[in-house]
């Protein structure tokens, strides 16, 4: 017996935001495992992810009782090349998942690298966080450390500041730092808030300039730091309260986490990689806990002109002040 799809309740949340929220699967996916006749409510089968659930419904997944959610909870990791980030991968290929140790909740990745790129990889718990830092309206930085095959022409490479059209697709302001040349190759530093897929890869190319390694450093105010590859690390909740400021209280109903837990306040505590003083962060701590302030990013970006060139040996060498 299936529930009619056309009952709507207007209380509660919808279905798939709730099994999203539970970390069970993506908005996207709980679709497909309605469709598939996995999902009941109050023992009835649905048939259609248009329908709201109240806390005081049953929900099951396979016929076993949703558990109430975990709060949200986020974690660093190291992926090295080699690794599709995929949950299954159809041509068979070891996946990031396979690799991560097996005391872990069921884990979510925050956006993709490929199967070649390395570096910070953020994983969740929950959904909701998931689709937040995945938004394109979150604008968070991302940094990575580029190698590339050919010759790099700084006007053409200070010019993707004001963005690129590629076959069609635009793409956003990109900010390239070159750091130095090694054989034929030479190493920068790329920064952008947008990611579209293989971004990086399609607009070098563009420019004459094939890449042979990438790897993401940052997403937003989480560093990879000092992980070493393969290396997963829990960020403390106090620090992703922190830096979610009034989001956090959006996913958990957290009254605390009001204007006191901003991103942007100067004076957040540098017990948790934050510094205190804006613009500024505690490269220490910050290089230690995979933590910097996120409201002082853009201004270190612009102002990243104006410093030496970083020459770090590899992805995890401390960088120069």
């Amino acid at each position: 017996m299936t529930q009619s799809s056309e009952k709507s309740a207007f209380a509660g949340e919808r279905i798939a935001k709730v099994l999203a929220r539970a970390g069970v699967c993506s908005r996207r996916d709980a679709e497909k495992m309605i469709a598939d006749g996995r999902i009941s409510v109050d023992g009835r089968r649905l048939d259609t992810p248009a329908f709201n659930v109240t806390p005081q419904q049953k929900v099951a997944v396979d016929g076993k009782p949703l558990g109430d959610p975990d709060p949200p909870r986020l974690w660093r990791y190291h992926k090295a090349a080699g690794l599709v980030t995929t949950t299954r991968d159809p041509e068979g290929r070891p996946t990031v998942f396979q690799k991560l140790p097996p005391n872990l909740p069921r884990l979510n990745t925050i956006g993709r690298l490929d199967i070649n790129t390395e570096g910070l990889l953020l994983m969740t718990n929950d959904g909701e966080l998931k689709r937040f830092l995945e938004l394109p309206s979150t604008g968070w930085l991302r940094r990575y450390r580029v190698r590339a095959f050919g010759s790099a022409d700084a006007g053409r490479l200070e010019s993707l500041k004001n963005g690129i059209e590629i076959d069609g697709v635009r793409y956003r302001s990109i900010e390239v730092d070159l750091e130095r040349k090694q054989g034929g190759n030479v190493w920068m530093t790329v920064a952008l808030r947008e990611g579209k897929n293989r971004e990086i890869k399609r607009v070098l190319e563009h420019l004459d300039m094939k890449v042979n390694r990438l790897i993401r450093l940052s997403f937003g105010p989480f560093q990879l730091g000092n992980l070493e590859a393969g290396q997963v690390e829990e960020v403390p909740r106090r620090v992703l309260r922190q830096q979610l400021g009034r989001e956090w209280h959006k996913l958990v109903g957290d009254e605390g986490a009001g204007a006191s837990a901003n991103p942007t306040d100067p004076h957040a505590s540098a017990s948790t990689g934050v510094s205190e003083k804006a613009g500024k962060p505690q490269r220490r701590n910050a290089h230690n806990r995979g933590v910097q302030n996120h409201g002082t990013e853009r201004r270190e970006t612009q102002n990243r002109g104006n410093k030496k060139p970083e020459r770090p040996s590899g992805p995890n060498a401390r960088r120069r002040r």
